[in-house]
């Protein structure tokens, strides 16, 4: 059957050392760092067990960026930045409830990537417990850093997530505070969704999420591992 439109391309994320990772789907995690969650007004976790269910959306394929050239976004004068772990699926899943401790087998490798939000519409939705899809799925709302394999990483709780806005530190989290780990997220994934090779998980932020403006540049870091850089180009509307 010949296509009636030509077909976009797929999304391919540089790998260190060589080779592309063709990006199938983006997964989100939302208050998945108990000092955000409260910044925010949600209710914070104080163990294991009160910890519920993790909060998820999603994020478009295409809205990745690669050369850290970010458009501010229409329909938006608050747009904010998130730093965060950036996980990619090398296997599929087995069917069915995937095991914590099979989790980490599914990995292929991390890098650090931006989930940019548009605030204001995000505040508009959630005061009227409407979903928030607008603020979150935008073109251009998903800055990463090439990949690094999984085994040059390490063990990810002595790593921590930095993120510099002109220079100046605005959000520093150590992996060690993610309220729900890689492995405990992708099973939690595993009960909504058939996880598969080429998926993206971004695992939540920590505290000090703020706003970007036009000229701002960003230095986001998972230690010395791996650096994703770039800049909010263009106008805020209305101005």
């Amino acid at each position: 059957m010949t296509d009636v439109i030509a077909a976009a391309p797929t999304v391919r994320i540089p790998v260190r050392g060589g080779g592309s990772f063709p990006v199938r789907r983006i997964h989100c995690v939302g208050r998945n760092f108990a000092d955000h969650a409260r910044e925010m007004g949600a209710a914070v976790p104080t163990s294991a067990a009160d910890r519920g269910r993790p909060v998820f959306f999603t994020k478009p394929a295409d809205a990745i960026v690669l050369d850290g050239v970010v458009p501010y976004p229409r329909g938006t004068r608050d747009l904010h930045h998130e730093i965060e772990l950036v996980v990619a699926l090398g296997m599929d899943a087995p069917e069915g409830e995937l095991d914590i401790a099979q989790a980490g087998q599914l990995v292929f490798g991390y890098a650090v990537g931006l989930d940019l939000t548009r605030r204001d519409l995000q505040a508009a939705a959630k005061s009227k417990a409407l979903p928030w899809d607008t603020s979150k799925a935008f073109d251009h709302s998903a800055p990463v850093s090439e990949l690094v394999r999984a085994a040059d990483v390490g063990d990810l709780s002595l790593r921590a997530l930095t993120l510099r806005v002109n220079g100046e530190t605005r959000q520093h989290g150590a992996l060690s505070d993610l309220v729900w780990n890689v492995p405990e997220i992708l099973h939690e994934l595993s009960r909504l969704y058939a996880l598969r090779a080429g998926d993206l998980v971004f695992m939540g932020t920590p505290a000090g999420v703020g706003p970007l403006l036009p000229g701002d540049r960003f230095d986001a870091c998972l230690d010395d591992v791996v650096q994703l850089q770039g800049e909010i180009t263009g106008t805020m509307p209305g101005a």
